[in-house]
């Protein structure tokens, strides 16, 4: 068997973090499919990488969310310039169990808590001015308190059918590495850069 590319990811991004110049260091962006059939990305804070697959939360009714239950054909896109690595990941989006997104919410800060309690992602909003308002009522309704995970907030697991890396070289002659999933079997080959 070659060798594993979810072992690979883990030491590109273990080797990213490291004197990292970024302010969102797990930020990946995620692109899905609208019932247009026209792609759509955005960044997320990745939470996690596993032989199943790469880990992110978000509202599941928010547009992404809407668009993985009406297509789970899904993209991670990585690209750490400071260490001159990009990866792409294709696979099929998944929500995660109860118990995962439970325990991803209580990784959260407070702040981002209220703030996922307080606000419908994707909605339409009628002011700017009632973003401080909302939140307001939302730090007063659970003052002291725990927050609970609302049920609209979870996660997502995209579970890879293939995954490239690439190993950015000042001469443009950049390492391609691209592993396909096959009967659960990665392959690796080798693409021009």
């Amino acid at each position: 068997m070659v060798d594993c590319p979810i072992n690979k990811f883990k030491v590109w991004w273990q080797e990213s973090q490291i004197d990292s110049p970024l302010n969102q260091k797990s930020a990946v962006c995620v692109s899905t499919i609208d019932k247009s059939g026209f792609p759509s990305g955005r960044f997320v804070d990745l939470k996690s990488v596993s032989d199943e697959g790469f880990v992110f939360c978000t509202y599941l009714d928010s547009a992404k969310g809407k668009q993985i239950l009406h297509n789970a054909k899904s993209a991670v896109t990585i690209w750490w310039d400071h260490v001159g690595y990009q990866i792409r990941v294709i696979g099929h989006a998944e929500e995660v169990s109860e118990a995962q997104a439970d325990a991803f919410w209580e990784t959260r800060t407070r702040s981002a808590q209220l703030t996922t309690t307080a606000f419908d992602q994707s909605a339409l909003l009628e002011s700017e001015r009632l973003l401080a308002t909302r939140l307001k009522k939302a730090s007063m309704q659970f003052d002291g308190g725990p927050i609970p995970r609302p049920q609209n907030w979870g996660g997502y697991i995209v579970k890879p059918v293939s995954i490239e890396f690439l190993t950015f070289r000042e001469s443009r002659l950049h390492l391609r590495e691209l592993y396909t999933r096959t009967d659960g079997c990665w392959e690796k080959q080798l693409l021009q850069p």
